[in-house]
């Protein structure tokens, strides 16, 4: 039973350690932060098992942490309410081709890398862009002035056409 609550301990520590760090930070990791992540792991195991190398006690911890993010995923498709709360929302980086600067010092975000990314994307100047997302997952999504994303415009007709 220690286990059990021990690892809830733990869960509910690496939730708010990842709302906290940002999303634009666990989207990119480096070779220092993919090590120290795999360290991590080893402690959290080692705090969570308390120095129970049974092979039920690492059963119980990870079964415990999987039983919470099932449990999170269903209260976040379940109640829409919830899901800013738990996933995050969409921020908006980017209007009418002008950077956010308040956006984007919250989020901790340069302009090289709006810039870099919309490049990525095949966006060569940041006038071409009507709206710049930051999604919860850390990704970019970028609307075009003028058009849909693929920088096709379609007509009413057009919209019903199969």
């Amino acid at each position: 039973m220690e286990i059990i609550v021990r690892a809830t301990v733990i869960y509910f520590f690496l939730w708010a350690v990842a709302r906290g760090v940002g999303k634009r930070e666990l989207s990119e990791m480096t070779a220092f932060e993919l090590i120290l992540l795999v360290t991590m792991g080893d402690l959290i195991q080692q705090g969570a098992t308390q120095e129970d190398m049974s092979l039920t006690g690492a059963a119980l911890a990870v079964g415990t942490l999987a039983l919470w993010i099932l449990f999170f995923a269903y209260l976040s498709w379940r109640f829409r309410r919830l899901r800013p709360a738990l996933e995050g929302v969409p921020v908006v980086v980017i209007r009418h081709g002008r950077p956010l600067d308040e956006v984007l010092a919250i989020e901790r975000l340069t302009l090289e890398e709006i810039c870099e990314e919309a490049r990525n994307q095949g966006i060569r100047d940041l006038a071409e862009i009507d709206i710049g997302v930051l999604e919860p997952d850390g990704k970019f999504s970028f609307l075009k002035a003028g058009g849909d994303p693929g920088g096709e415009q379609q007509g009413p007709a057009d919209k019903h056409a199969g």
